[in-house]
């Protein structure tokens, strides 16, 4: 890709770059592997422009050691060490001892364990941006500066009018990677990117006897509890923390204001006395540092999202506009992002999955004020323990609710839903209703096998709200999703799960689609994946030309679910339309009312058991959760949350595919894999283990070695024992044969099952009337 154009606003590196610590670390903590791979990708990208260009970026790789000081953390490693087998980062988990051999200057009396990256380091951001604009010269493309971009006007064919003080050109995508003045880039065509600027402080001391001695250099040092990152920077060393969410300091007036014009290699004020007890845990940690002078301190600004992650890729609703933003961590980032970017727009799919970062996961639910907690929060949470299933509480409830959050709140353990609250798990009077976050299993637990009993044995209700909903319909509405989706389209009246495909066959995103009325059409998609699927099915009906309207109607719309043996029987006394197996089919949608509130009613169930999804106006909400309680007394109906319907979901293994259907994006990608044949099968295992159950990404080992990695897992209140579907090399994919799972420093004992371990209601029922003939 050579005709590019970069538009630097004064001169390269001017903003966050040219201040920036340029800690190069491949392991963040509480990220998927997806980030991790971008870091790698960063790696191979600075040794690449060192070797191929003979271009000296200072990349040095003393390789870094993050520091354990109790035994959560130490925990908090194992939990990341079992998503570092099955994939190319190298780390370790290494003993004090060895600690102490390779940083001699640390106050060993706390520590515990350390977790090392070979392969980490920093690198001198200048050497490094000179260097990528030497390669992006010989590759072609052209840079521009200083030439800030003053208007961008989108036109008709999906191109774009970019207007600098030079003149105008023609462009056919544009990419935001204005760092702190992406703000007032999305500002230009009516965007609010959710970004803060915050201010972040390190600093630098003069020669340290003790540092000059060392006869190698010393390990990038992460200090967690002390919330500070240490290197060692010529003969000295080089700290920075994170203040707490009380301490840090956003810069307000940039927020209301915007971004100075002429900002760009200026700094802050330095302001001690708000790190200072970061300074004194370094001091205790690296007794030298007490003699040393502090010969600069740097208080520059970076930039913020929500969650902290970058925004990186195509945004929803402006056509060929892309973004790489937001990024707290840039010199970590920049080599894989700007490889992921231009491998998407160069073969028009991501080379991976990504969504993490989708710039898509924020809405107009995400108000500057809630961006502000949160950039807060994210800031001070920097070095918090990463524990599974986390929730992080600033910012909320957003303007997001559904009509059952009132009626709910005080009743469960709430979690966080691309906006949304939505019930995580249910407490009863007496019960430990707190927040308590663990790598083990913690008080949770228990109720949530109650909800599984309840679901199994009675009735239970489920506040579905967060689901993405969409309306499709017109004239051609069903070619659009013949071409969207692999599978067949449903005939009016009736659902079916249904697959988008990238060009190479990878899955994209999966969704309900129902037929509700001929060319009319209601899909139905996770809560995270709302706007990153809308985006995916507007572009391909741009593309093919499609006359239809697509239209979100996620936040209109509430969802109930009402599932278990007795949720027939609860609903059939609120209306007059015959819910009878034979009538109503398991997978048909129909319009009706109950107890005279209409709704769209969907006969299916992601727990597997009997059960509808009930499609309403989300003001109706309130009203219809107290008709079905109420008619539900008698059968002991009850509440159930997301935890309970996981376990019941994994027990029932449910795939969905179709049969042939049109030809549809990707196919002829899946007949050349089928050609080929598969490596390696997703496999559902069950786990001997004690207080601990798989979550996903855990290493699964055979022989020795590393051969596959969990996908999701629970406990199984069926058979009390873990469950989990993992990817193994297809010769270890048979019934029977016997793996381990690494979970928390430990290999538990796993053994492959038939699935599913739980046969699906509509199985069963039709098992029993084959028996019955």
């Amino acid at each position: 890709m050579k005709d590019v154009v970069l538009l630097e606003k004064s001169e390269l590196t001017a903003g966050s770059t040219w201040h920036a610590v340029r800690k190069h670390l491949s392991t963040v903590t509480g990220t998927k592997l997806c980030t991790l791979h971008d870091c790698a990708k960063s790696s191979f990208t600075y040794e690449f422009l060192l070797a191929s260009l003979l271009q000296v970026v200072g990349f040095h790789q003393p390789g870094s050691i993050r520091i354990a000081t109790t035994p959560v953390r130490v925990d908090e490693f194992k939990y990341q060490m079992t998503r570092t087998g099955w994939h190319a980062t190298e780390q370790y988990i290494i003993e004090p001892e060895k600690i102490q051999e390779m940083f001699p200057l640390l106050n060993m009396n706390k520590i515990l364990a350390g977790l090392y990256n070979p392969g980490d380091g920093h690198i001198d951001p200048y050497s490094l941006t000179m260097a990528l604009a030497a390669g992006a010269r010989k590759y072609g493309a052209l840079l521009k500066y200083p030439a800030p971009v003053t208007s961008l006007k989108p036109r008709s064919d999906g191109t774009w009018d970019v207007e600098t003080p030079h003149g105008s050109m023609r462009a056919n995508r544009i990419v935001n990677a204005a760092g702190f003045w992406a703000r007032e880039v999305g500002k230009m065509i009516g965007l609010e990117h959710p970004l803060i600027p915050v201010q972040h402080q390190y600093i630098i001391t003069s020669t340290i006897p003790e540092v000059k001695a060392l006869k190698r250099e010393l390990p990038v040092l992460r200090d967690l509890e002390g919330s500070f990152y240490l290197r060692q920077e010529r003969d000295g060393l080089l700290f920075g923390p994170y203040e707490s969410q009380e301490k840090m300091k956003v810069q307000d007036s940039w927020v209301t204001s915007g971004v100075p014009p002429g900002f760009g290699k200026e700094l802050f004020e330095s302001d001690l006395d708000r790190i200072m007890e970061h300074v004194e845990a370094a001091m205790d940690l690296v007794p030298v540092l007490k003699k040393a002078d502090i010969i600069r301190t740097v208080n520059g600004p970076i930039t913020y999202s929500p969650d902290i992650l970058p925004m990186v890729g195509p945004h929803q609703g402006v056509r060929n506009y892309w973004v790489a933003v937001g990024f707290g961590y840039g010199i970590i980032h920049a080599g894989g992002v700007g490889k992921y970017l231009s491998d998407w727009i160069l073969h028009g799919e991501p080379p991976f999955d990504l969504i993490e970062l989708d710039p898509n996961r924020y809405g107009k639910w995400t108000t500057t004020e809630y961006t502000k907690a949160k950039a807060r929060e994210s800031y001070g949470c920097n070095n918090i323990v990463g524990y599974p299933k986390e929730e992080r509480f600033a910012g909320r409830p957003t303007q997001r609710v559904s009509g059952l959050y009132k009626t709910l709140e005080s009743k469960c353990s709430m979690g966080f839903h691309a906006g949304w609250e939505q019930p995580h798990w249910f407490y009863k009077p007496g019960q430990d209703a707190g927040y308590r976050p663990s790598f083990h299993r913690t008080n949770w637990f228990e109720p949530v096998g109650s909800e599984y009993q309840q679901v199994m044995q009675r009735v239970g209700v489920i506040d579905l709200s967060p689901f993405g909903k969409f309306n499709i319909k017109g004239q051609d509405s069903i070619r659009l999703l013949d071409h969207v989706f692999a599978n067949v389209i449903p005939k009016v009246g009736f659902t079916n799960i249904s697959h988008m495909l990238t060009p190479k066959g990878r899955v994209y995103a999966e969704l309900t689609v129902s037929h509700q009325s001929p060319g009319e059409f209601l899909l139905v998609t996770g809560s995270g994946s709302e706007l990153h699927d809308l985006r995916w099915i507007e572009e391909e009906a741009i593309k093919g030309g499609c006359d239809v309207e697509i239209k979100n109607i996620t936040d209109e719309l509430g969802v109930l679910g009402v599932a278990g043996p007795y949720s027939r029987k609860v609903l059939q006394k609120l209306t007059s339309e015959d819910l009878s197996d034979n009538v109503f089919k398991f997978l048909q949608t129909k319009s009706l009312k109950v107890s005279n509130i209409p709704v769209t009613a969907i006969r299916i169930s992601y727990t597997g058991e009997l059960g509808w999804e009930l499609y309403h106006r989300q003001e109706d909400s309130a009203a219809l959760y107290d008709a079905i309680m109420n008619a539900g007394q008698e059968e002991g109906i009850d509440n159930f949350g997301t935890y309970a319907m996981n376990a019941l979901r994994l027990e029932k293994a449910f795939r969905a595919w179709g049969l042939e259907p049109a030809d549809f994006i990707g196919k002829q990608a899946l007949k050349q894999i089928k050609a080929k044949g598969l490596k390696r099968r997703l496999v559902c295992l069950t786990l001997a283990t004690d207080d601990v159950d798989p979550e996903g990404n855990e290493s699964v080992w055979y022989d020795g070695k590393v051969v596959g990695n969990t996908t999701s897992g629970s406990y199984s209140y069926r058979i009390q024992k873990s469950l989990a579907f993992a990817y193994v090399p297809v010769e270890l994919s048979k019934v029977g044969q016997q793996v381990e799972v690494e979970l928390l420093g430990k290999n538990y004992p796993a053994v492959v099952i038939q699935e599913p371990l739980v046969l699906t209601e509509p199985t069963r029922s039709r098992l029993q009337k084959k028996g019955g003939k």
